[in-house]
């Protein structure tokens, strides 16, 4: 958000007598609106949690596709199909004793069927291990939508921040205005009757036309943080947002240690590294469950009609199968070499998330404990520059001081009065930062 105060003046009352009906098109709705709403509001209708989500339901499926695999297998194949005249030459001679051998049948087409179904009783473990993996990776996805959840919330507060600030400023402005506006007018007076040069007069008015042409920069800057605001909650981009700050509160900052020890403990991204490990752990053991053979369950049905030749009904068939793969034996070795790479790129991003983790709540903690001290600096402040000013202006009364003295120190209480506004909006994001990089924003 721009703060600027001394600008090049324009043609100020046509600028504002064109952005008049703008604003007003722009500004049908209003809605009061607090924090926690806004939050709501942005939870509901973030398109990075919709993703996300997505992304869970994705986990859960694996997981379910993972725990299928103890289930049987069952195929069918069949086929029909015609022959030319083949020679067929039985082993078996048909016809009866008496008859001796008979001719050779005529066969011109054939037609079976085969239903088999196999059920895995051991596969090297690797669909047990297979299993573990998925709702290890189910859990990190639901994790990450937690961290995620954390970010929005955060943008949020951001977001609510600039409204807060940005609106308070156009008041803040709009209240130096007319100061400004009612000194010109005061100054005219005084010119008029020969009690003010003509210069010092010249001065007002330049002041007057920066704050007016400020005002207008800073109205543009609402609306656009309007329009923003809006998108992020749902809201239609008319809308007029009020923030309410009735449950603005700055807690204390407790100890550095303390919030370390929390991020460590409350980090969703450090339990989702954590659940991935896991995983890539049994990812190595499922790899080398190919080492072993695979052992099922077998059963099966098979009909079969050849024509003047033979018919086969209700041919069952149970079993045992063994299966090996001696490729194994020299493939399976870099398999578990990538697995075990993976492991460790896991682990070591677990490493420098906590190294991150330890700095980001340093600066947090420090950023929130400058800001809070920034609030007593800046009050203090304001209470100068309204000290300075009400002096110069006895004193500019009284013709101890010119002109520029006095508006030099109507600036700076202006700018006083904007630093402490500020400060408090700052204090609070930064605790909202403390609390995101701790893991406890969400909560």
């Amino acid at each position: 958000m721009k703060h600027k105060l001394y600008v090049k003046p324009g043609t100020i009352a046509l600028a504002i007598l064109l952005a008049a009906p703008f604003y007003k098109a722009h500004a049908q709705n209003t809605k009061t609106l607090t924090l926690n709403q806004a939050i709501e509001m942005s939870l509901k209708n973030s398109n990075q949690l919709k993703l996300d989500n997505a992304k869970v339901e994705e986990a859960t499926g694996a997981s379910k596709e993972a725990w299928n695999n103890h289930l049987p297998d069952v195929k069918a194949t069949g086929a029909y199909m015609r022959l030319n005249n083949p020679s067929i030459d039985l082993k078996v001679k048909l016809g009866s004793p008496s008859s001796g051998s008979g001719p050779a049948p005529k066969v011109n087409s054939a037609a079976y069927g085969i239903v088999n179904a196999s059920l895995p009783v051991f596969s090297g473990l690797r669909i047990k291990y297979g299993v573990q993996a998925a709702k290890y990776l189910e859990q990190a996805a639901k994790l990450d939508v937690e961290n995620n959840k954390e970010e929005v919330i955060m943008n949020t507060a951001n977001a609510f921040s600039n409204l807060f600030k940005a609106k308070e400023y156009v008041g803040l402005v709009k209240e130096n205005l007319k100061q400004q506006q009612q000194r010109v007018t005061d100054f005219s007076n005084m010119e008029q009757n020969g009690l003010l040069a003509r210069n010092d007069l010249l001065k007002a008015q330049l002041q007057e036309s920066n704050v007016e042409l400020t005002l207008l920069e800073a109205e543009n800057d609402l609306q656009t943080t309007y329009v923003s605001m809006d998108l992020m909650l749902g809201l239609p981009e008319n809308t007029e947002l009020i923030p309410d700050t009735s449950g603005f509160h700055l807690a204390d900052a407790g100890s550095l240690i303390q919030w370390e020890q929390t991020a460590l403990n409350n980090r969703k991204d450090i339990s989702a590294l954590s659940f991935r490990e896991k995983a890539a752990t049994m990812a190595i053991k499922t790899t080398k469950g190919e080492y072993y053979p695979g052992i099922a369950i077998t059963g099966g049905l098979i009909a079969a009609d050849i024509p003047n030749l033979l018919t086969i009904n209700d041919a069952l068939n149970i079993g045992v199968g063994l299966s090996y793969n001696f490729g194994v034996l020299w493939k399976t070795g870099a398999r578990v070499a990538q697995a075990n790479a993976r492991l460790h790129q896991v682990q070591a991003n677990e490493s420098m998330l906590s190294d991150k983790i330890r700095l980001d709540i340093t600066q947090a903690y420090q950023n929130y404990i400058l800001s809070l001290k920034k609030i007593d600096v800046y009050s203090k402040a304001v209470d100068q520059a309204n000290e300075n000013y009400r002096i110069t202006k006895n004193k500019f009364n009284n013709s101890l001081v010119n002109t520029t003295d006095l508006l030099e120190a109507d600036v700076a209480q202006l700018q006083a009065q904007l630093s402490s506004l500020l400060s408090k909006a700052d204090a609070l994001v930064a605790y909202k930062k403390l609390q995101q990089t701790a893991g406890l924003l969400s909560k």
